[in-house]
């Protein structure tokens, strides 16, 4: 079978403001709340959404995991309106981050439970996970399989845009280190017999200090490091440095891995035609900036579950 993970890039069935409306319009809008006066707002693009679709099923996955999803209700929308027959069963539980953007997963195969780690506290007492670790565990011929799938804390820091990776950094090994607190709750000393994998956008390329405390399990293999070339690692495309890096990532269990000697495949062809570091075939209708699929690409891997 083929699981993939996917950041799908802000599907969201809402209204969004304007970029020409003024701020204090903004405002006022909001404050009224409940009717919407259109001509404030901009929709998102259809074509957009026939691409993220398009590059969905370029993976030919049957688990999908998706990052940046608004709700339950719009990720039913989207597959019924878009991906018709395939991927019937779909699983969200709204998470932390106030953007909305929550993580989800599409399957061909119905879960046989799932459960939310965006309640998980430091220390500190403040929620662990900017989104979620949402675990989600499948019987795949009668052999249990459980995905961690997470979206961990953007390099993004506006109080220090320049500085703003190292300053996310402590978030990012606090959510590594806690993922791998669940997995060793979840499996006791019955780590190298189970079949798992933990996927997602962690929000960060190597070499990361943040990472680190999960990359370096010896139970996990990141097989998009370990099984393609330097240059053929990256997936994700950042217009404003014209950069590419690795965000996404599928780390198998020793078990998964093992049994598993395919190689990662990463979809490039929904990204726009101004990332000049692909050259092969885009999906119909990919412009020079928008619309596109996303700026992450699909990373997806075929496992073999006994």
């Amino acid at each position: 079978m083929i699981v993939a993970t996917f950041n799908c890039e802000n599907l969201f069935v809402r209204y969004r403001f304007s970029s020409k409306l003024a701020e204090e319009k903004k405002n006022e809008a909001v404050d009224k709340g409940f009717i919407i006066e259109r001509s404030l707002f901009e929709t998102v693009l259809e074509e957009e959404r026939k691409l993220t679709a398009g590059a969905i099923l370029a993976t030919k996955a049957d688990i999908i995991a998706l990052q940046e999803v608004e709700n339950l209700d719009t990720l039913k929308s989207f597959q019924s309106r878009f991906l018709k027959a395939k991927f019937p069963f779909k699983y969200l539980i709204d998470g932390n981050d106030m953007r909305l953007i929550d993580i989800a997963a599409l399957s061909n195969i119905e879960a046989t439970s799932i459960r939310t780690h965006q309640y998980d506290k430091g220390s500190d007492k403040k929620q662990i996970f900017s989104r979620d670790c949402l675990e989600i565990e499948y019987n795949v011929n009668g052999v249990p399989l459980t995905l961690f799938i997470n979206h961990f804390k953007s390099m993004l820091d506006k109080s220090d845009p320049a500085n703003g990776r190292q300053k996310t950094m402590a978030k990012r090994r606090q959510q590594s280190e806690q993922v791998v607190q669940i997995i060793k709750d979840k499996f006791g000393s019955k780590l190298a017999k189970e079949n798992f994998i933990v996927l997602g956008d962690l929000n960060d390329y190597l070499p990361s200090t943040g990472l680190k405390p999960l990359l370096d399990q010896p139970w996990l293999e990141n097989v998009v490091q370990t099984r393609l070339p330097a240059e053929e690692q990256w997936t994700h495309w950042w217009s404003d440095k014209k950069s590419v890096s690795q965000l996404d990532y599928i780390l198998l269990s020793s078990r998964l891995a093992k049994n598993s000697p395919a190689k990662p495949v990463i979809i490039r062809c929904g990204l726009g035609t101004n990332c000049t570091q692909f050259t092969g075939k885009r999906l119909d209708g990919i412009g020079k900036k928008s619309p596109v699929a996303s700026d992450h690409c699909p990373v997806a891997m075929e496992v073999n579950v006994r």
